[in-house]
């Protein structure tokens, strides 16, 4: 039986879980050698595909590809870089399949959010169009758990616990200082149209006067007046206020309250922090003294406090990833489907990656309180398992130990270099 290479790459923003991804899909990989050969990993996602800069993954002992599993970050490289159409942009789509051709590519494994899977779907299209035999499986992931069809995103779950993990701890701070000093706490967390990980903090309030007592979503319009008289009452009733809000909030026009007029390599306006804004609107109309905190890249990269149901399901999806392939399947899209019965319970299922590119689902109104300051009960029942059990990375000399793979190139074999 002739056997095949594969190469998977990682793409978007990183998470905390997406090397547990990698781990699954190698170390499954690695079990069937009499049907796939080398597993090669794309140096900066698509980008690494395009330029021909592979990492040869078979030259990584079994010990650190299993340590990737507790590894935050993109172990292999990421990036921003979407696909155009193949009539526009048919150049890129013959380098591919120059590139998969040199390597003796069939299996093809992009790691990433929406705008990813829209590319590993424009892949797979390379066989019908362009004649070239491929094999492609897109694989979730995203923090922002808009993705379509799967019960959540590899990823979310460990943001939505260390988001309310955070704010439960910053509330108690707050609270014990509020007489005399910080009255209002303000959290800005990631989330561009869709307020999943500003729903995640609300789990943290499980009794009256429990942090957050504010949250600002995407999918609710700001209104200042309202804001501001709930600002009000939260500090005349427990002293102090916490306030989580989405960086994607948006004024009644539609427009982002924190705009940067920028743009970024997925054509997505570039947003410039949310946070500062509210709290001078709360400065200037109250005059509550105030911090305020930017999650950013802390949120997404913190392993050590990582979900360990978001774990367990990242690898689930790179090992389902494998088997997929090598039933035949392509263009598919493995997905957490969640079991019916009041315990949480999931599997793995499937999705035409044709109807998953491009689409983003936001949360549902009645996730969200009349009020639209907080989350409903059915929005906590959806979203506490996402969070459960830990799943702490070994430590030494009181750090986390992370691997940093060794990362070596394959050599290249076409003569002609590729500009992106």
């Amino acid at each position: 039986m002739t056997k095949y290479n594969a190469l998977y790459a990682q793409s978007g923003g990183v998470t905390a879980v997406i090397n547990s991804t990698a781990c699954g899909l190698i170390e499954t990989a690695r079990k069937h050698t009499d049907k796939i050969g080398k597993v090669f990993a794309a140096r900066n996602g698509i980008i690494g595909a395009l330029t021909e800069d592979l990492i040869d993954t078979t030259l990584e002992s079994d010990a650190d590809i299993a340590a990737l599993r507790h590894t935050p970050a993109g172990a292999f490289g990421s990036c921003r870089h979407k696909l155009g159409s193949m009539e526009k942009h048919r150049a890129q789509y013959e380098r591919l399949m120059e590139v998969f051709s040199a390597h003796n590519i069939r299996y093809f494994f992009y790691n990433g959010g929406g705008d990813s899977q829209d590319t590993a779907y424009k892949v797979s299209k390379l066989g019908e169009t362009m004649g070239y035999p491929i094999t492609c499986i897109g694989i979730p992931k995203t923090i922002d758990n808009d993705l379509p069809f799967t019960d959540n995103s590899p990823g979310f779950g460990s943001v939505a616990k260390y988001v309310a993990v955070s704010i439960r701890e910053a509330g108690l701070d707050v609270a014990s200082m509020c007489l005399t000093s910080t009255k209002v706490f303000i959290m800005e967390v990631m989330g561009r149209h869709a307020g999943w990980i500003a729903a995640a903090s609300g789990l943290a309030a499980e009794r009256e006067g429990d942090a957050p007592h504010i949250i600002l979503f995407p999918e609710i319009a700001f209104d200042p007046e309202a804001f501001l008289k709930k600002v009000q009452e939260s500090v005349k009733k427990f002293g102090h206020c916490a306030i989580v809000v989405s960086e994607g909030v948006r004024n009644q026009d539609g427009s982002f309250i924190s705009e940067s007029g920028l743009v970024d390599a997925f054509g997505h306006k570039q947003l410039g922090g949310v946070a500062p804004v509210i709290a001078k609107l709360i400065k200037n109309n109250l005059g509550y003294k105030y911090h305020w905190a930017l999650a950013d890249y802390l949120q997404r990269s913190a392993r050590h406090i990582a979900s360990k149901t978001d774990v367990e399901q990242a690898y689930a999806l790179g090992k389902a990833a494998v088997e997929l392939a090598l039933a035949g399947k392509t263009a598919v899209m493995p997905i957490i489907v969640r079991e019916p019965g009041e315990t949480y319970r999931w599997s793995i299922g499937e999705a035409q990656l044709e109807k998953v590119a491009n689409v983003e689902v936001s949360m549902p109104r009645h996730y969200i309180t009349k009020d639209g300051f907080g989350i409903t009960d059915a929005c906590r029942k959806y979203l506490s398992p996402l969070i459960g059990g830990e799943d702490y990375p070994p430590y030494r000399n009181g750090l986390p130990c992370y691997v940093t793979l060794k990362n070596v190139a394959v050599a290249k074999k076409l003569e002609k270099s590729f500009e992106v």
